[in-house]
């Protein structure tokens, strides 16, 4: 006869061997998927799946470990009990942590950007340097570092500027006095665009030029729309753009804004 004691010890035994295995299991299914979310295409993300893994390991061989006392009548109430307020004071703790963990999960499982990207969150626009479990760094065209919290990301709207690509669009926006004739302001600004080095123009591509026009009270506002292959120095591109078709625009005596008595005369010589 097999006595009472061994035989509730083997199912002990066989108990602690399913919580064992099953806890094994489970940490497998979270590693594969975690990579599966993250790709593991680079370091950075690779370490973010690293550090993620290292927290759900501890999650799940802890809550084993207290379910393997419990098959040994061990009384846990006392550990359950610490434990649950531990929990509590450290889930308050460390919530802003976790929740930046979750997103920056998130944003790598969408691929919703990624590193040399160029996204626009808010007022805040810049290449994307650094994704960490917790935060994302923007670099803008003025060479600042900023830092933004995942879960605040994932809050706001983010537009990505390049998806991947090293071409964006950007435009300028000029004023011209509606007293000067539009299209030929239009032909020296475009005329502009294209000699610059950065500017992108691939009609096969759907990479043109367009204009869109605006008529304000005494005045004209042109808008070129055109595609640059340099987006970290969009600004730089924008401003040397600019500078380069004022600088034609003023040559064929085409101005901003002009004063009532100068449009008048400017008017009557036309007619």
């Amino acid at each position: 006869m097999i006595d009472l004691f061994e035989m509730t010890f083997v199912l002990q035994i066989l108990q602690a061997a399913i919580v064992l295995v099953g806890a094994f299991v489970l940490v497998a299914i979270f590693n594969k998927l975690l990579l599966k979310m993250a790709g593991g295409k680079t370091s950075e993300s690779k370490r973010m799946v690293h550090n993620a893994q290292r927290f759900l390991q501890i999650t799940i061989f802890s809550a084993a470990a207290i379910l393997l006392l419990h098959i040994f009548n061990v009384d846990v109430t006392g550990l359950l009990a610490g434990l649950g307020v531990g929990t509590l004071v450290i889930s308050f703790a460390l919530k802003d942590i976790i929740e930046n963990w979750i997103s920056g999960l998130l944003i790598i499982s969408g691929k919703t950007y990624k590193l040399g990207d160029i996204i626009q969150v808010g007022d805040n626009k810049g290449v994307v340097t650094e994704i960490s479990l917790r935060t994302t760094k923007l670099k803008t065209y003025d060479r600042r570092e900023i830092i933004i919290p995942n879960s605040s990301l994932l809050k706001d709207r983010i537009i990505n500027l390049t998806d991947g690509k090293k071409e964006a669009i950007t435009s300028v926006v000029f004023t011209v006095d509606y007293a000067f004739n539009i299209e030929e302001a239009k032909k020296i600004i475009e005329d502009a665009i294209r000699s610059h080095p950065s500017v992108v123009v691939d009609k096969e591509r759907e990479r043109e030029i367009r204009f869109l026009v605006r008529t304000k009270e005494w005045s004209v506002e042109i808008e070129p729309l055109f595609w640059i292959n340099d987006p970290e120095n969009e600004e730089f591109i924008k401003s040397q753009i600019t500078e380069a078709a004022k600088m034609k625009l003023e040559e064929a005596q085409i101005f901003p804004t002009l004063p009532a008595s100068i449009r008048e005369s400017l008017l009557k010589n036309k007619n």
